[in-house]
């Protein structure tokens, strides 16, 4: 029986030329009912949401709710299912965490120390996720590879050692410029915040705009250095 890594490898193989509809359809009659997608319903993931749901894909299409989201960022949510007419299910943080944390450290410990944004991320978006990936086989991610140096070592399909699940990632390859021409090709609900500057949206007082000839992610923790400038969701260790 192959392990997790091997499956990841074979998957890498069997897919070369196929189409990203292809490859979702070929997992999904692979892993019935095991395939998951979260959406944060940033430009790559609205890319993503367009082919499941105009294709009509059984993938399980999930979203994260810190609680500390843009106004922008809901709004996309619900013109997504205007458009589509399809379910979104939402994770929320459990509240005696999230009430535990503001109790003992107050509103903004995140921008204290890195060990407090990390737990805040902990508990606002790594504990949602766990709960949503319970059962599944198959997490499909909008990850690119020019997002992040990190990122820029991927494959299109990982094994996600923490996670126990293969992760892929069909928009690995694709250029920011790519994702755009998709987004206004198919007329596919986008977050407004992206024309003002804001290329990575997480949540709001973790997210600002970046200014000409910054990196993606400066826009996120703009306060830190060297901080790695990942939330948890993504990282492998």
């Amino acid at each position: 029986m192959m392990n997790g890594h091997e499956l990841a490898e074979k998957y890498n193989s069997r897919y070369t030329g196929r189409s990203i509809f292809q490859k979702i359809e070929s997992l999904t009659g692979d892993h019935p009912g095991k395939v998951l997608f979260t959406t944060s319903f940033g430009y790559e993931d609205q890319v993503i949401t367009d082919i499941i749901f105009t294709n009509n894909l059984p993938v399980k299409v999930v979203t994260l709710d810190t609680g500390r989201m843009f106004e922008e960022t809901y709004k996309v949510f619900r013109s997504t299912h205007e458009r589509y007419g399809k379910p979104i299910q939402v994770f929320f943080p459990q509240a005696d965490k999230v009430e535990n944390l503001l109790n003992e450290k107050g509103p903004f410990s995140f921008y204290d120390s890195v060990e407090n944004r990390k737990e805040c991320c902990f508990i606002r978006k790594v504990l949602p996720l766990q709960r949503a990936l319970k059962g599944n086989k198959i997490w499909i991610t909008g990850l690119r590879a020019s997002q992040s140096t990190y990122r820029s070592d991927l494959e299109e399909f990982e094994w996600d050692e923490a996670n126990q699940i293969i992760k892929y990632n069909p928009l690995l390859n694709w250029s920011l410029e790519a994702v755009k021409d998709y987004v206004r090709k198919h007329h596919v609900p986008y977050n407004v915040l992206h024309d003002r500057g804001y290329v990575s949206i997480g949540c709001e007082p973790c997210t600002r705009a970046i200014r000409p000839g910054e990196d993606f992610r400066d826009g996120r923790w703009w306060w830190e250095k060297n901080s790695g400038k990942e939330c948890g969701l993504h990282e492998t260790e």
